[in-house]
């Protein structure tokens, strides 16, 4: 596989914003480690490689457990998550593949059950952001690992 193009180098105006968009995220009313889990299922969601790739990194640079990196995909059946976390996941899936119906009341009820309005604002703007990324890396084809060094992801140890 190889890049289409570098959209960052072609707008990097519009990089340089989205990116500090990105930085509002991480002082949001979610924690850390959920930002984490909600940018892996994204990402899986909408198989883009390069996301992925760099969010299981970060999650394991910030302490995260491989079994629960590995259960992501499969949320609904684990053991290894939350009820404050299991709602965020199935926000994310529901925000992540809009149904013709929009946002089930069920979903909504739940997420609304584990967090305040405030946190489920500030997780959908995260689900906003990441797919934003998903959708620039899938279509320009970007390169799983490419940017290891300059993110610093070469220190998740994976081999």
């Amino acid at each position: 596989m190889s890049q289409r193009l570098n959209a960052f180098a072609q707008s990097p105006a519009l990089f340089k914003k989205f990116v500090e968009f990105g930085m509002l995220l991480k002082s949001a009313s979610i924690e850390p480690s959920i930002l984490g889990l909600i940018e892996i299922r994204a990402s899986q969601i909408n198989g883009c490689g390069f996301c992925l790739d760099m969010h299981v990194k970060e999650a394991k640079i910030r302490g995260e457990g491989e079994l629960r990196l590995h259960h992501v995909a499969i949320w609904r059946e684990s053991t290894e998550f939350s009820p404050r976390e299991r709602a965020c996941l199935a926000w994310t899936e529901a925000l992540t593949t809009l149904g013709a119906h929009g946002v089930p009341d069920d979903i909504y009820e739940r997420v609304r059950g584990e967090l305040s309005e405030k946190e489920i604002s500030d997780l959908s703007f995260a689900i906003m952001a990441i797919n934003g990324w998903n959708r620039l890396n899938v279509g320009f084809r970007t390169v799983p690992g490419s940017a290891d060094k300059a993110y610093g992801l070469d220190k998740a140890n994976f081999s």
